[in-house]
């Protein structure tokens, strides 16, 4: 009968619904140059993740680190093609 859920958790919900998932990578280059990789981030939308990189970028004062985004292929096809219908159904318009 009452709903005790917070906006906050129902946000969460509908993240965890959501099947985009993106990482943001951290890329850790030895001297010897072997390298490490360790997930610093995990966004529901190209966009947040690219605020999250371009944001660890400008904190980043170290030479041998870089970041990179990382997804699944299916949410990586999707973003493509929602990105090429959208271009065809504006050139339509015009």
């Amino acid at each position: 009968m009452f709903n005790n859920q917070t906006k906050e958790d129902k946000m969460s919900e509908e993240k965890k619904d959501k099947k985009d998932i993106w990482l943001v990578i951290e890329k850790y280059v030895y001297t010897n140059s072997s390298s490490t990789h360790s997930v610093k981030k995990t966004a529901y939308s190209v966009e947040e993740a690219i605020g999250f990189k371009l944001a660890l970028e400008k904190l980043n004062e170290q030479k041998d680190v870089s970041y990179f985004l990382a997804s699944d292929v299916d949410t990586v096809m999707n973003k493509v093609i929602s990105s090429h219908n959208q271009s065809v159904k504006e050139k339509e318009v015009a």
